[in-house]
C-alpha cells in the first residue's frame, strides 16, 4: 500500500469491516492498536518472527529502557511460544545487530511535560524504534507488541511507519485504598495495565473516613489507629514507586482535607473541630468531621506531615483533596465561627480557601504543587495549582480563563458502571469548546476514577479493565479518533492482551461463579451473568446497607459493567431491524440467543436450590426466560410478515418495562432490544 494519511487509513478501515467478511487478510490493513497512533502508514511487506530474533539498544538508554526492553522479549516469548535465545538485555548483553534495534537520545524524567513521542518503523528488513528519550522508547515498545500478527507460517509484523506523541501530558488512573485496602500486587499489577495503554499517572488515593493507609514515622497513630492495620509501609511505597518508576509511571499521592478525615481524628482527635473520641467509619458518604482550620497547631502538625510525605513521594504534584466537606462541625463550632467574624471570613467555603492557602504555604515550602477537587477553586488562590474537575466541565473553562492549569475526571467516574462508550466519546476539550487555543493549554489531560465504595482486591480489574483502555487512547489520540464501533473491536482485542500482566478482570468472574454456584453446575448462572450489569450510578446503596466489611462477592460483584454478550446482542438486534431486514443467518443467531435465554431459567431453579446467595436474582432470571420468549415471538412475527394483535403488543411492553427493574442490584441488559423487537412488529 503507498503512503496514506491515517485519517484515510480509518475511513478504509471501517468500510472492509462493514463490508467483508472478516479474515487475515483484511485484518493486516490497519494494525489493531490502542491507542491509536498520531499517524500511521503501512507499507508493503512484512518481518517475520523468528526464534533468533533479537533486541538492542543504542545510544543514552539508562536502566528503565533495558529491563522494560527485556519485559517486551518476555510477553513476545509468551505470546508466541518462541525461545529466544537472547535472556537479559544490558549494557553488557547488548546486541550489535539487532533485529530491533532501539534508540533514544538521552534518559527522561518521570515528569509532567516529559518527551514520549517516538518513531516506529517496521520493514521486512528489521523494526527501528527511535525515539529522544527512553520514556518515548517505552511507548513504542507497547505499539510494537500491539503490532504482532499470525498467520498458518507463523508470526509477522506488517511493514508501518508510525510517528506518535501523545496528546495530553496527564493521562491518569486514580484508585482508591481509602475505602478499601489494595495490596502491593494489586496495585503493581495495575501499573503494568497502565503502561501497556500508555498511561502515565497513578493518583493514588491514600486516606479516607475509612482508612489511613500509609506508614508515618512522625505521627504513627495515624497507621496504626486509622487503618485496621491495612496500610503500606515507607518501604512497600518506595517498593512500588520504583515499579511505576521502570514503566515511566509518576505516583500521585492524595491525603485529603479538610474532610474526609475520620481515620486520622481516631489518634489525633485533636486536628477535629469538635471534641472526640473518633472511630473509623464503617460507612459511605460525607461524613461530619473536619480538620479545624483556625488552629495553628493544625498546621503545625500538617507542616511535619508534609514534610515526611513530600520526602517519601517524589512527584512534583500532591493531591490535597478538599472535597465535600458538610461544614456542620464548623457551624457547630463557637471558636471557629468567632474567628471568621474576627477575620472577616463570610461563609465556609472562604473559610476552606483560607485553609488551602495555608496548606498551599506548607507544601510550596517544600518545593511541591498542590492538585485539588474543584471544590478548592477560588479566583484569589495563586494560579500555580492545578483544579481536578469531577462535578462537571464548567470548572474547567473557568479555570482555564482565569489562568489556571486542570485535569478532567467528570466522565471517567468509572465506579458508575458506565458503558465503555459514555467515557470514551467524553473529551477533555471537546470540539465545541469554547476556549482560546492558549486556555486549551491549560488543560493537561484526565483521569479515571476507581473509588473503593464497592470494590474489593477480587473485583477492582473488572472495574477498571478493559474500559480504561478506551479511556486511555482518549487522552493520548487525537480527538477525531471516535469511532464506537471500531473502539470496541480493537478493545476486545486488547483486553485479552492485558491479561498477560496478571490482570484478574475475566479470570476472577469464573472463580466467582464457581464460588456462588458452590462447585455445582456454574453453567446456568453464567448464562444469566452473561446479560446482566451491576446497577448504574450510585444507586447500589440505596437498595442495600453496605458497609466497609459488607461482602462483595455476590452476583452484582461478579457481573461486568458493559457486558459483552448483552452489547453485542443489541448491536445484533439492531443490524436485524436497520440493515439486514429478515436476513436468515442473523434471524437463526439472534432466535439461538433467545431460546438459550429463555430455557435457562428452569436450570436455574435447582441451582438456588444449592446456593441460598442467589435467591435474590431468582426473579431476574424468570424475567429473562419471559422477555426472551417475548423476543422469539416478535422475531418469528416480523421475520414472516405476520400480523398480531394489539393486546399482546401491549402486554408485552408493559412486562418489558417492569423486566427493567433492578433485582440483586442487578439490570438486565436485553431489554433494549427485546423492546425494539416488539415496537417492530407493531411498526411503531
Amino acid at each position: 500500500m503507498n503512503l496514506i494519511s491515517f485519517h484515510l487509513q480509518i475511513i478504509l478501515f471501517i468500510t472492509v469491516i462493514m463490508t467483508s467478511p472478516v479474515s487475515s487478510q483484511n485484518i493486516v490493513e490497519i494494525p489493531d492498536l490502542m491507542p491509536m497512533p498520531e499517524e500511521i502508514s503501512v507499507k508493503t511487506g512484512e518481518f517475520r518472527l523468528a526464534e533468533d530474533f533479537t533486541i538492542g539498544i543504542k545510544g543514552e538508554a539508562g536502566t528503565r529502557l533495558y529491563k522494560y526492553a527485556t519485559m517486551a522479549l518476555r510477553r513476545l516469548s509468551g505470546r508466541t511460544g518462541l525461545f529466544f535465545r537472547q535472556d537479559f538485555i544490558t549494557p553488557d548483553k547488548n546486541e550489535s545487530s539487532p533485529d530491533l534495534l532501539i534508540t533514544c537520545n538521552r534518559v527522561g524524567e518521570v515528569r509532567l511535560h516529559e518527551d514520549e513521542s517516538y518513531t516506529l518503523t517496521v520493514s521486512e528488513s528489521g523494526i527501528i524504534i527511535d525515539s529522544e528519550t527512553d520514556m518515548g522508547a517505552l511507548r513504542g515498545l507497547e505499539t510494537f507488541l500491539q503490532l504482532l500478527n499470525a498467520d498458518a507460517d507463523g508470526y509477522y509484523f506488517h511493514a508501518v511507519v508510525i510517528k506518535d506523541s501523545p496528546r495530553f501530558a496527564w493521562r491518569g488512573l486514580l484508585i482508591d485504598v481509602g475505602r478499601h485496602f489494595m495490596p502491593v500486587d494489586v496495585i503493581k499489577r495495575n501499573l503494568d495495565a497502565m503502561a501497556a495503554v500508555k498511561l502515565n499517572v497513578l493518583h493514588w488515593h491514600l486516606s479516607e473516613d475509612q482508612g489511613f493507609r500509609v506508614e508515618c514515622k512522625a505521627f504513627p497513630k495515624l497507621h496504626e489507629m486509622g487503618s485496621d492495620g491495612y496500610y503500606y509501609t515507607q518501604d512497600q511505597i518506595r517498593d512500588i514507586l520504583k515499579y511505576a518508576d521502570d514503566r515511566g509511571i509518576r505516583v500521585m499521592p492524595e491525603f485529603d482535607m479538610p474532610g474526609h478525615v475520620s481515620s486520622w481524628m481516631v489518634g489525633y482527635p485533636e486536628l477535629a473541630s469538635a471534641p472526640g473520641p473518633y472511630e473509623i467509619s464503617r460507612r459511605w458518604g460525607v461524613m461530619d468531621p473536619a480538620m479545624d482550620p483556625t488552629k495553628e497547631s493544625t498546621y503545625n502538625f500538617l507542616d511535619r506531615f508534609f514534610r515526611e510525605m513530600t520526602g517519601l513521594f517524589p512527584d512534583e504534584y500532591f493531591h490535597i483533596g478538599g472535597d465535600e466537606n458538610n461544614g456542620k462541625q464548623w457551624n457547630a463550632n463557637w471558636e471557629i465561627r468567632r474567628f471568621m467574624e474576627q477575620n472577616d471570613i463570610p461563609d465556609n467555603h472562604a473559610l476552606q480557601s483560607y485553609f488551602n492557602k495555608r496548606i498551599l504555604e506548607l507544601l510550596t515550602k517544600y518545593n511541591k504543587k498542590m492538585v485539588g477537587w474543584d471544590e478548592i477553586f477560588q479566583p484569589d488562590l495563586p494560579t500555580n495549582i492545578v483544579i481536578h474537575s469531577w462535578r462537571g466541565k464548567q470548572a474547567m473553562v473557568d479555570a482555564a480563563r482565569r489562568g489556571y492549569q486542570s485535569i478532567l475526571s467528570n466522565g471517567y467516574y468509572i465506579d458508575l458502571i458506565r458503558p465503555t462508550d459514555h467515557h470514551y466519546l467524553n473529551d477533555p476539550i471537546p470540539e465545541d469548546s469554547p476556549l482560546t487555543d492558549r486556555e486549551k493549554g491549560l488543560i493537561l489531560g484526565g483521569e479515571a476514577t476507581m473509588w473503593a465504595e464497592y470494590i474489593s482486591h477480587e473485583t477492582i480489574d473488572s472495574r477498571i479493565w478493559p474500559r480504561t483502555a478506551a479511556i486511555a487512547e482518549r487522552f493520548w489520540s487525537q480527538g477525531d479518533i471516535d469511532n464506537v464501533v471500531d473502539m470496541y473491536r480493537r478493545l476486545k482485542i486488547i483486553d485479552l492482551q492485558l491479561e498477560e500482566h496478571g490482570l484478574l478482570h475475566n479470570k476472577n468472574q469464573l472463580m466467582f461463579i464457581r464460588r456462588l454456584c458452590r462447585g455445582y453446575d456454574t453453567g446456568p448462572l453464567k448464562n444469566l451473568i452473561d446479560v446482566i450489569e451491576p446497577m448504574k450510578g450510585y444507586n447500589r446503596g440505596r437498595h442495600r446497607n453496605y458497609r466497609q466489611h459488607s461482602p462483595l462477592t455476590r452476583v452484582v460483584d461478579a457481573a461486568k459493567p458493559d457486558a459483552l454478550k448483552a452489547r453485542e446482542f443489541r448491536n445484533l438486534v439492531d443490524r436485524y431491524l436497520e440493515t439486514d431486514k429478515k436476513n436468515e443467518k442473523t434471524y437463526d443467531e439472534i432466535k439461538k440467543s433467545l431460546i438459550l435465554w429463555k430455557n435457562n431459567h428452569t436450570d436455574f431453579i435447582e441451582i438456588i436450590k444449592l446456593s441460598p446467595v442467589l435467591k435474590e436474582i431468582e426473579s431476574l432470571s424468570e424475567d429473562l426466560s419471559t422477555v426472551s420468549e417475548i423476543g422469539i415471538n416478535a422475531l418469528i412475527y416480523f421475520q414472516n410478515g405476520w400480523d398480531t394483535d394489539e393486546k399482546w403488543i401491549s402486554e408485552s411492553l408493559v412486562f418489558i418495562e417492569k423486566a427493567k427493574e433492578q433485582r440483586g442490584q442487578c439490570e438486565l441488559m436485553i431489554i433494549p432490544a427485546i423492546e425494539k423487537l416488539v415496537k417492530a412488529v407493531s411498526g411503531r
